[in-house]
């Protein structure tokens, strides 16, 4: 029983080493696309949230560049084009989320308690999962050839999935 076990776990296993990274990548695409689509036509629900936290800048022309910045981001990590410079960006509009925190703490926290995170809050915290997943893909830029040499790392071989 133990034998069937580890030639199961084996497989799916390798399965998730060649397959995760790039479901990621496409996934955080998808919704980069997504967003980003809604602020370019002008339907996005947080025109207001981001009108009010960049209140600096015209919100009829802020929000669909964010928008643009958002399905460039989206096409890039889909289509793996850039990923260098779309993953600054992405890093970049990502930074940009957290100022909600800091310019509208009313907005995102109930009673001033860090604790606990309105809608908007929680909205905005939630990015920590997409900046780790942007991390993710990140470590994945090097193709095999171009990593340090000698690497032994297990956890480096092939996290490209499609192949180095």
């Amino acid at each position: 029983m133990r034998d069937l076990y580890d030639r199961i776990d084996l497989r799916v296993t390798a399965f998730l080493r060649r397959w995760s990274v790039p479901a990621l990548r496409v996934s955080v695409g998808i919704v980069f696309l997504w967003f980003g689509g809604l602020k370019v036509f002008g339907v996005t629900p947080v025109t207001d949230l981001v009108a009010e936290t960049v209140y600096w800048f015209d919100p009829d022309w802020v929000v669909p560049l964010l928008g643009w910045a958002e399905l460039v981001v989206g096409f890039g990590l889909i289509f793996r084009v850039a990923l260098r410079p779309v993953l600054a960006l992405f890093a970049a509009q990502m930074a940009g989320t957290f100022l909600v925190l800091v310019v509208q703490p009313d907005v995102a926290f109930t009673e001033g308690n860090p604790l606990l995170l309105t809608v908007e809050g929680e909205f905005v915290i939630k990015n920590l999962v997409l900046l780790s997943a942007g991390m993710v893909i990140g470590a994945t830029v090097r193709r095999r050839s171009e990593r340090e040499p000698g690497s032994s790392d297990r956890a480096e071989i092939d996290l490209l999935g499609a192949g180095a």
